[in-house]
């Protein structure tokens, strides 16, 4: 006999970044439990970042700062966990902060106990790459659940993110880049900001450990322009990263180098489009890997074995520094990181060139 199906939930108060790798997470419980997955997190973008995902059905937005029972959407949520109800709760939490906090969240929602599984309660592994980890997590079985009745899929593929975008947005954005004047030129996407860079003004950058000195970011166009002349180089950053990229851009003084400042779903429809990326570790690298986008990624304090992301389909993706190696981008060389990129392109066209090849009969 067929067990229900059952709506699994999972509680993730996370940055861009670690909201995508839950995709795999999502995956999986798909699969396990036979429905798609309720989400909740923090940040106005977490709905759109999910649209178009058959792995998830709803998703509710809590701010960082904003306590939970006062937001509009607290009624609404308490009512789906109830609804939900046997349906696991999963919680993959490694930030004390925000774990308690879904520990007052779920206590004040009423719902039981046993439906819960913590990651504080599963034994791990520092060096386990994280996207790893949470789809080992997907395995663990709550209290109210019997593992027979659900048991975890032994086939489902290397775990790898995946995001969507929806045949709308993409023609909009095919649309918006023939309006600019950029159709059938190849798009390399540039991101040389994250969420500290505004905060170079303020004379913090020493503080941020993944800031590249914007002089080696002109010398890197200048020598992915040399390589690819034909190519557009689009930088990219939020709208509010605007005036950092025209910075950059007024720098490099190259015809082909333009800026744009993209929202999160029009980022992810470009990213579709493009040819490859050269990205700080932050959260839109993360989402081009997701969408198969071909990328180099520099790393500061973080560690490439946690965090260094998989890319959709297979598309390679290649990380440079972070410890043993460095614990600043700045100590990233602009010959390491063209090299890389020149890596990529290589290994990129290879696969290209070998799906493209008929099947041998």
């Amino acid at each position: 006999m067929t067990s229900p199906a059952l709506q699994p939930t999972i509680f993730y108060l996370h940055r861009l970044g670690d909201m995508v790798m839950l995709t795999a997470l999502t995956q999986f419980l798909h699969r396990r439990y036979g429905a798609p997955c309720q989400i909740i997190g923090t940040g106005s973008w977490t709905p759109q970042l999910y649209r178009g995902s058959p792995h998830v059905s709803a998703v509710w937005s809590f701010g960082r700062h904003r306590p939970f029972l006062l937001s509009l959407g607290w009624p609404s949520l308490v009512r789906a966990l109830h609804a939900s109800n046997p349906g696991p709760i999963y919680v993959p939490e490694y930030h004390r902060p925000q774990l308690s906090r879904v520990k007052r969240m779920l206590f004040c929602s009423g719902v039981n106990p046993a439906r819960c599984v913590f990651t504080d309660d599963v034994p791990g592994s520092t060096d386990e790459r994280w996207v790893e980890a949470l789809v080992r997590f997907g395995a663990c079985t709550p209290q109210a659940l019997d593992l027979a009745d659900y048991p975890p899929p032994s086939d489902i593929p290397a775990c790898t993110p995946h995001l969507y975008v929806l045949d709308s947005e993409l023609r909009d954005c095919q649309d918006w880049v023939a309006a600019q004047g950029w159709q059938g030129r190849q798009l390399i996407l540039v991101q040389p900001v994250n969420h500290r860079t505004l905060g170079w003004r303020r004379g913090r950058r020493r503080f941020d450990d993944k800031a590249w000195p914007p002089e080696r970011w002109v010398e890197l166009l200048h020598r992915l322009h040399a390589r690819m002349p034909q190519a557009l180089i689009v930088l990219r950053g939020a709208p509010g990263e605007l005036s950092v990229l025209a910075g950059i851009q007024a720098a490099a003084d190259i015809e082909a180098v333009t800026s744009a400042g993209l929202t999160l779903r029009q980022t992810f429809a470009l990213c579709k489009l493009a040819h490859s990326m050269v990205s700080v570790d932050t959260g839109p690298a993360h989402a081009a890997a997701a969408l198969g986008l071909p990328l180099v990624i520099l790393y500061g304090v973080a560690h490439q074995r946690v965090w260094l992301p998989r890319g959709a389909g297979g598309s390679p993706v290649i990380g440079l520094g972070g410890p043993p190696y460095s614990r600043r981008v700045d100590e990233i060389s602009v010959d390491a990181v063209f090299e890389a990129w020149c890596r990529l392109t290589a290994q990129s066209a290879a696969l290209s060139a070998a799906a493209a090849r008929p099947a041998s009969s």
